[in-house]
């Protein structure tokens, strides 16, 4: 591949789909993933990261069905460096115009001695083997060296030289505990550059994690001593503490070109919608004052700062709102509004919807203008994201009516579409949370555990919209959901339905003992 004949420009390679999915609760069903996907090419992310076919049936039909829908990103697979990963790799991405295997196998010490219980020599052998077969079956292969910043330097470069003589035009060196720090894994980056003879035939990748903070700081360190591909996820998701973020990494390069004289072909203004979709499917609310996309990101209320930029907004602001895909909320839309000022709107907000959605989503619209006086553009992404969210659905909510208060114990009357067939029950409960969880156990028995109860408002005023996260475990698997109302109960009916359909998708995923990161 040729991404990156421009010495300047950067590969964003998004493994959200992957990486990101990785991290507990953070499972998504097909329908959720098609729809990732289609935002992540809308971006202009290069290479999107699809899966790990061989990790069930379930992984390997999203990305085939990734593979067949994307057209102008490339999708790439994962796969251990064995011939059934990749064979079953190759088969997952087959239907894409630009395809990619993407296989690995672990470089370090500690990983052949304890995980591996390879020799050297045989890792060796492993990554020539592994690398040439996946190159017979596509023309684009990644390499990784798992754990290849605590890699030794002898030993790595013989393996990445050897990757590149047996056919990876990608390589990729993860720092895949969190363990480097920037000006030592910059070093790592460049000491590759000038040792490895062949280094020039292949496009140098980074894939870091944020155990120390520090994954964007790496990853930008390591763009500035060669590396021209970068591995990293929507709103940072991924293992443990998570991946680099993308929308850090491509904000600090298009915000400090001075420094960083490189560019990406990810269209910024699509960054807020982008994070605000992945939150909503996975269920992981975003901190307020993470960067970049953090509700707090642009909020400024120190009356020092507030002075500054109300005479120049570059006093405290190094970027524009606008920028990122951020608008100010402004009142739009009301229960009168139409057909065509609501399509017109959602097109604004950057949704394209059939007109099966469409109707849908209006009718969501004119219930909630019906329940909340001012409707604001935050309002309207919740319910657009919420609603789309539902999909297709084993479980679906019907309705809800709760009796509680100070004089009687909380009760929850609720009605529940299983399997395609109405289902009733009143249950009671400590509070009408309790009775509303309760009321959904009777009625689709289950051992999931709650880890994880979350209200916040979406917007202001007492009639806001609630936006409630649920976490629930299951036999070691957890997974996360959002739901969104007026109603607060209804909204956390919603989210812990929305959970128990994630759980099913989960239970049929059993996962290979080794991932890379």
């Amino acid at each position: 591949m040729n991404e990156c004949m421009d010495d300047n420009r950067i590969i964003i390679f998004d493994t959200t789909l992957r990486d990101g999915e990785q991290s507990p609760g953070c499972s998504m069903n097909l329908e959720e993933k098609l729809r990732v996907a289609q935002m992540l090419e809308e971006m202009g992310v290069d290479v999107i990261e699809a899966g790990f076919p061989i990790a069930s049936k379930g992984d390997f039909e999203s990305v085939q069905r990734i593979a067949k829908q994307v057209k102008t990103a490339r999708v790439c697979g994962l796969a251990r460096a064995t011939r059934s990963d990749i064979d079953r790799c190759a088969e997952a991405v087959g239907p894409a115009p630009l395809k990619r295997i993407h296989t690995f196998i672990s470089t370090s010490p500690l990983h052949m001695k304890f995980k591996l219980q390879m020799t050297p020599d045989r890792v060796l052998e492993a990554v020539s083997e592994s690398v040439a077969y996946a190159r017979s079956l596509v023309d684009d292969v990644e390499w990784s060296a798992e754990d290849g910043s605590r890699t030794e330097a002898d030993f790595l470069c013989r393996c990445v030289e050897a990757a590149i003589a047996a056919g990876a035009s990608t390589i990729n060196i993860p720092d895949t505990v969190g363990y480097a720090v920037p000006d030592e894994y910059a070093a790592l980056i460049a000491m590759l550059r000038h040792r490895v003879p062949n280094i020039d035939k292949a496009i140098l990748s980074v894939h870091c994690h944020n155990d120390l903070g520090l994954a964007v700081a790496n990853s930008l360190a390591a763009v500035q001593t060669g590396a021209r591909q970068v591995e990293c996820t929507i709103n940072g998701l991924g293992e443990r503490a998570g991946n680099a973020a993308q929308e850090e990494v491509v904000m600090a390069l298009r915000t400090r070109a001075d420094h960083l004289p490189y560019r990406t072909g990810i269209k910024t203004e699509l960054i807020t919608r982008a994070s605000r979709l992945v939150s909503t499917i996975t269920g992981i609310a975003v901190q307020p004052n993470k960067a970049i996309v953090g509700k707090n990101a642009f909020a400024h209320e120190s009356g020092i700062h507030q002075d500054g930029m109300l005479k120049n907004a570059q006093t405290y602001e190094i970027m524009t709102p606008e920028s990122v895909g951020l608008n100010k909320s402004t009142l739009v839309l009301g229960k009168h509004s139409g057909r065509a000022a609501f399509k017109a709107k959602l097109k604004d907000l950057g949704y394209e919807l059939g007109e099966n959605a469409l109707e849908d989503a209006f009718g969501r619209f004119k219930d909630l203008a019906d329940r909340k006086k001012d409707v604001f553009d935050e309002d309207l992404v919740s319910l657009l994201d919420n609603s789309l969210a539902d999909g297709v659905q084993r479980i679906r909510f019907v309705g809800l009516e709760i009796h509680c208060g100070s004089r009687q114990p909380p009760s929850a009357a609720l009605e529940l579409e299983i399997d395609g067939t109405a289902a009733t029950v009143t249950a009671s409960g400590d509070g009408p949370v309790d009775a509303t969880f309760n009321a959904i156990h009777h009625l689709f028995a289950h051992d999931a555990k709650l880890q994880l109860f979350q209200v916040h408002a979406v917007t202001e005023g007492t009639d806001a919209q609630a936006e409630v996260t649920v976490r629930l475990e299951e036999n070691g698997k957890t997974v996360s959901a959002q739901g969104a109302d007026t109603d607060t109960l209804v909204a956390a009916a919603r989210a812990y339905i929305n959970a128990l359909n994630k759980l099913l998708v989960k239970r049929e995923k059993t996962p290979p003992e080794a991932l890379t990161a």
